[in-house]
């Protein structure tokens, strides 16, 4: 499949600070411009898909149509096995209006508490899409897995980073500094990412980004 490139000035379109932060980290070493939803005050679309591809395709199209550019949207989730997959396409509406997710993880703990549940496997989702304003788009998908932990440990990152220990690690998301959880050295013959969004931006780089020049 031929790619579309990426250059210029894009939108990140997303009211949530901590993933605008992740992606603008993210696309710095590609010399694009990019400015939030949120700074440009446009609304939240409605996320009615049935999949996180299908919600951050709306999320981009919508920003894209709005302002005339390129848009860049991220739908992702905390899938906990024990609890079927939940909360995954509501990971943030288990926050709640205001977006406690100390409350969230809570609730995590309090279904697993309800089930009895050993098992306490999860994964992350990230649904990275980028659309134009002629209605084209790239989809590209990351995964990591790990188990949820309680109590939370670390204020590091944001949702539900606390309470996740990815494979491999004994520290949480919420204990890993933003460079351990999705930097990447991109001087490495094949680079590698931590989380599911850089895991999914890897491919993204891959597919439709260049290098700037140093």
């Amino acid at each position: 499949m031929r790619h579309r490139p990426l250059t210029g000035k894009v939108v990140i379109a997303t009211h949530n600070a901590g993933k605008l932060r992740e992606m603008q980290e993210l696309l710095t070493p590609f010399g694009i411009e990019a400015v939030s939803a949120g700074e440009l005050g446009l609304p939240v679309p409605d996320e009615t898909g049935h999949m996180f591809a299908e919600n951050a395709a709306i999320k981009a199209h919508a920003a894209a149509k709005a302002t005339g550019l390129p848009a860049f949207s991220d739908d992702s989730g905390l899938c906990v096995h024990a609890l079927d997959g939940a909360p995954g396409l509501f990971t943030a509406d288990w926050a709640g209006p205001n977006r406690d997710f100390r409350a969230a993880m809570e609730r995590v703990h309090r279904e697993l508490e309800k089930r009895e549940a050993t098992d306490r496997r999860a994964h992350f989702v990230s649904a990275l899409v980028i659309a134009w304003p002629d209605g084209h788009e790239e989809l590209f998908e990351g995964r990591v897995f790990g188990e949820v932990v309680w109590p939370p440990r670390g204020d590091r990152g944001f949702g539900y980073d606390p309470m996740f220990q990815p494979d491999g690690f004994v520290e949480t998301f919420g204990e890993l500094s933003s460079e351990e959880k999705h930097g990447i050295d991109w001087s490495k013959p094949e680079p590698e990412g931590l989380s599911h969004r850089a895991r999914a931006f890897l491919k993204l780089a891959a597919g439709c980004l260049k290098k700037a020049s140093a």
